[in-house]
């Protein structure tokens, strides 16, 4: 009896026989043992070959890494399949060779990185691959039935024709593939411009797309110390993908003329959206009156991972964050979108109209708390429209109107003093600075509500915290709910704090 393959441990076989197993490859190694590895390795695995891999407990299938060392007598030197993270950009080595490096994420074989020379990432990820000639090959505009000088909707556009063409003539997968791919290169800024340079001159360097991040399939050998691969041929890329579906507030896009982008610093992600994707006209000028916007979007979207060395205090350090793909991105607008963009124009043009009297407005609330039902007055005698909306004047593009609302439903009072709203509610007074990021401070009802808003103004919320002079004590503070990810987990909190039922 053989012993069995242990897992956790690095093994060293030889394969005896190859046969597909479902969605995977069997390897049937010495002795009758046998592994899984994925499908994508057929072809590339025969009987002879030495395999290299450590399995997962409690399992025969190897899903991450495994290297192929081929029987003498093949062309190819050895097969790895690794699971890598962040690609390097091209820099040039001693001999003037353009080249990339792409770490492998926890190695069991010890190989660390995997050489990628620009050539190699050009011919796989920018070159249509098929078996015209490479002069006879279309290029990606000409794929896509567009034009170097498309706009990003435009780009959209003629990539969403071609999808519908190709689906109603039932063509094969593959050509549906060959377009994705043509237009998420072209969709990307960085990627686009590499595409056009590659155009004008083949041996430009090659950027890897997106940064890496995934599965990685290669063919070449290995260095001499065994901790680097050379890559003379990629067989396949698959990145590291996962399906997202949120809002996002219109106020938190960043507009240029022909593009918008959503970040999300907290969550670390980035879409990026044009006319097309998101159908309503903006421009560049949008940036100075978003923030008094109440419009979102809902956003499903397929990301990928991405990243990019930032130097800081002479050193550089890798910061990752998510990207959307460009042609899984799925972007619906509220039906009454029109009339929300109105609101907040009509709005940004009040705030200038009667641009002196809110900066005094504003210098008053930055000294003391000034009840909302005191400012609509204040702003009636000035002239301004009932409908303005003063929650506004203080309303930064961070802000998220849920914890505001929610609040105000079971207000009786508004106040507003700096950037917070001081709220009182039946039970208790509620502090709230409404953005994620931060939380709501209850106090207990007081007895004179002026006394407390006075007392207030003078201390800070680190003050309240550390309870400097017991003044958390004097306040009666009674805790914070924090702004957490889930709003409505905040919002059953909150109800559970104030004796409310859930």
């Amino acid at each position: 009896m053989h012993e069995a393959i242990r897992p956790g441990e690095v093994h060293r076989e030889s394969v005896v026989e190859v046969k597909a197993n479902g969605r995977a490859v069997e390897c049937i190694l010495e002795g009758g043992r046998s592994v899984l590895v994925p499908r994508l390795l057929h072809g590339s695995v025969s009987p002879g070959d030495i395999i290299e891999f450590s399995l997962p407990k409690g399992s025969r299938d190897i899903r991450t890494e495994i290297l192929v060392r081929r029987a003498p007598n093949s062309k190819v030197k050895a097969v790895y399949l690794a699971p890598i993270g962040y690609v390097t950009k091209p820099k040039e080595d001693k001999r003037g060779q353009l080249y990339s490096l792409a770490g492998v994420r926890g190695s069991a074989v010890g190989i660390s990185a995997i050489r990628l020379n620009c050539d190699v990432i050009r011919d796989y990820f920018y070159v249509q691959r098929d078996t015209r000639r490479h002069e006879d090959r279309p290029n990606f505009y000409e794929i896509l039935k567009t034009t170097p000088n498309v706009s990003l909707a435009e780009l959209r556009l003629a990539y969403k024709l071609r999808d519908l063409e190709l689906r109603a003539t039932h063509a094969d997968p593959r050509e549906l593939k060959v377009i994705e791919r043509a237009f998420n290169i072209l969709a990307e800024p960085n990627l686009r411009a590499c595409y056009d340079a590659l155009l004008k001159d083949p041996d430009t360097p090659a950027l890897f797309p997106y940064g890496g991040f995934g599965s990685l399939l290669v063919e070449g050998e290995q260095s001499r110390d065994g901790k680097t691969f050379f890559a003379r041929r990629i067989l396949a890329f698959s990145p590291d993908l996962c399906e997202r579906s949120f809002d996002a507030p219109l106020r938190k896009f960043h507009f240029y003329t022909d593009r918008a982008i959503y970040r999300d610093a907290r969550h670390r992600l980035e879409f990026v959206v044009d006319q097309a994707a998101m159908p309503f006209v903006w421009d560049a000028t949008w940036n100075q009156w978003k923030h008094l916007l109440d419009a979102t979007a809902k956003v499903r979207a397929t990301y990928l991972q991405t990243g990019a060395y930032r130097m800081k205090d002479g050193e550089g350090s890798l910061v990752t964050w998510e990207k959307s793909l460009p042609s899984r991105l799925k972007v619906t607008l509220p039906a009454d979108i029109n009339e929300q963009i109105e609101v907040a124009r009509r709005r940004h043009h009040i705030l200038g109209q009667h641009s002196d009297f809110f900066a005094g407005l504003r210098a008053r609330i930055d000294r003391e708390p000034v009840a909302k039902s005191e400012i609509e007055r204040l702003c009636g005698g000035a002239g301004i429209p009932g409908d303005f909306g003063v929650e506004q004047i203080t309303w930064e593009a961070g802000y998220d109107a849920f914890y505001y609302r929610e609040l105000l439903k079971r207000s009786r009072a508004v106040y507003l003093f700096r950037d917070e709203f001081i709220m009182e509610l039946e039970k208790a007074i509620a502090v709230e600075r409404p953005e994620s990021g931060y939380a709501t401070y209850l106090f207990a009802k007081p007895e004179r509500v002026e006394q407390f808003l006075g007392t207030y103004a003078a201390v800070t919320r680190d003050d309240i915290r550390r309870n400097r002079r017991n003044i958390a004590e004097r306040l009666e503070f009674l805790g914070r709910v924090g702004h957490g990810k889930d709003k409505h987990r905040w919002l059953r909190e909150l109800e559970l704090r104030l004796g409310e039922c859930a």
